[in-house]
């Protein structure tokens, strides 16, 4: 199993970090391949809705999006994490995310996802729905936890206190180690769903 997760915090070994940190340790111990980007402290432009990324296959900006995309094809697994700001992700997190999402043609279906969110207070939930769109729309299932996938602290550090945060982290790790080798197990004896063709449409034909 392979893992692939991303730091939207621009803070190297912050709170964000240590929620990271608590769930790679339990990939560790099953035996879970993990890698951590750090990826909030990036310059990393927005989408320009050019198109190109359907002739070429990659996003037009050759950066960081562009290297983490055949990691994220080879991954069982996605884990998005992000620090809470106006009750929302990290925007550089979300260009990023948007990018990848979009530009990469590869089948994302039953690659499982889990979204992670730091804040001092309050915002985590509305963070946390907005990130999980991203898997709900490319028919990746979402691990969850004993509680919303969130931890709390405002200074660097501070989210070492918070237990049943880290707690839930660990949740979180070992339910989606579960659903990764259940879903294998899965695909070898049953294959994958079935899918029908895309049929596009909208509010105007």
């Amino acid at each position: 199993m392979k893992v692939l997760m991303i730091n939207g915090s621009p803070r190297v070994n912050g709170n964000t970090g240590i929620a990271l940190r608590e769930m790679e340790k339990i990939f560790q111990e099953n035996g879970t391949e993990v890698e951590i980007l750090q990826i909030g402290n990036k310059d990393i432009r927005g989408c320009i809705a050019c198109g190109t990324c359907f002739q070429k296959g990659k996003c037009v900006f050759d950066d960081l999006v562009n290297e983490t995309a055949p990691k994220f094809e080879q991954a069982d697994g996605l884990v998005i994490a992000s620090p809470v700001y106006y009750a929302s992700a990290n925007a550089t997190l979300i260009a990023f995310l948007d990018r990848l999402f979009y530009s990469t043609r590869f089948d994302k279906t039953m690659k499982v996802g889990a979204s992670v969110v730091c804040a001092r207070r309050g915002g985590c939930s509305s963070t946390f729905d907005e990130l999980n769109k991203f898997f709900t729309i490319s028919n990746m299932p979402i691990a969850s936890s004993q509680y919303w996938n969130s931890i709390h602290g405002r200074e660097k550090g501070q989210a070492e206190m918070d237990e049943e945060g880290k707690q839930t982290m660990r949740t979180l790790a070992r339910n989606m180690t579960f659903l990764m080798k259940s879903i294998a197990l899965g695909k070898e004896q049953f294959g994958m769903p079935e899918k029908e063709a895309w049929t596009p449409t909208h509010f105007i034909r």
